[in-house]
C-alpha cells in the first residue's frame, strides 16, 4: 500500500522564472530598434572590365578612363593621358574633373561608360566623391540657390590604376 500511496502523491510543477529573460528583451529590443535607423547601405552599380572582344564596330571605340592617384587626377583615352589635374593640400579638385568630363562629355555625347582606374591606398571617400563627379555634374545657376545636374557618365567601372 505504501508503494501506491507513492505514486497518488500530488506533486507541484516547478514555476518557470522569466524574468531575466524579461530584462535581457526590455533592454535588447530598444537598443537593436535605435541601432537599426543609423545603418543605411547605398549600392552602386559597377561594371568589370571585361578582356573579351564583343562586336566589330565601324568608328573607333574611345576609352574614358580616370584615374585616382595619390598626387593626381588623370584622364585618359585608354593610350595616354589627356588631361592631368593635381590635388591641393591632400584635396583632389572635383571642380576641374567635372569641368573636363563635360568637355568631354560635349566632344562624345553619345558616350555613357567610363573607367576609373583606382591606385592602391587610396582613400575610399575619395574614390566615392571622384565617382559621383564622373557620373553626374551639378551646375550652380546664376541665382546661386539652385543647382542643377546634368548626368555625364552614368555606367562606371573600376579597377586598379596601371
Amino acid at each position: 500500500m505504501s508503494r501506491l500511496t507513492r505514486h497518488r502523491v500530488k506533486r507541484e510543477t516547478p514555476d518557470v522564472d522569466v524574468t531575466t529573460f524579461l530584462n535581457l528583451m526590455v533592454v535588447l529590443i530598444p537598443f537593436l530598434l535605435v541601432t537599426a535607423v543609423f545603418s543605411r547601405i547605398t549600392i552602386f552599380e559597377l561594371d568589370l572590365p571585361t578582356a573579351a572582344g564583343g562586336q566589330v564596330v565601324d568608328r573607333p571605340v574611345v576609352t574614358i578612363e580616370v584615374m585616382v592617384r595619390k598626387s593626381r587626377l588623370e584622364i585618359g583615352d585608354g593610350s595616354k593621358v589627356v588631361v592631368s589635374i593635381p590635388s591641393a593640400g591632400g584635396q583632389y579638385d572635383l571642380a576641374k574633373l567635372s569641368e573636363a568630363l563635360q568637355n568631354l562629355k560635349n566632344t562624345y555625347k553619345d558616350k555613357k561608360d567610363v573607367t576609373v582606374l583606382v591606385e592602391p591606398d587610396i582613400d575610399y571617400q575619395d574614390v566615392i566623391h571622384v565617382m559621383d563627379a564622373v557620373r553626374v555634374a551639378e551646375i550652380k545657376q546664376p541665382d546661386g540657390q539652385e543647382v542643377k545636374k546634368i548626368p555625364l557618365f552614368p555606367e562606371i567601372s573600376i579597377g586598379a590604376a596601371p
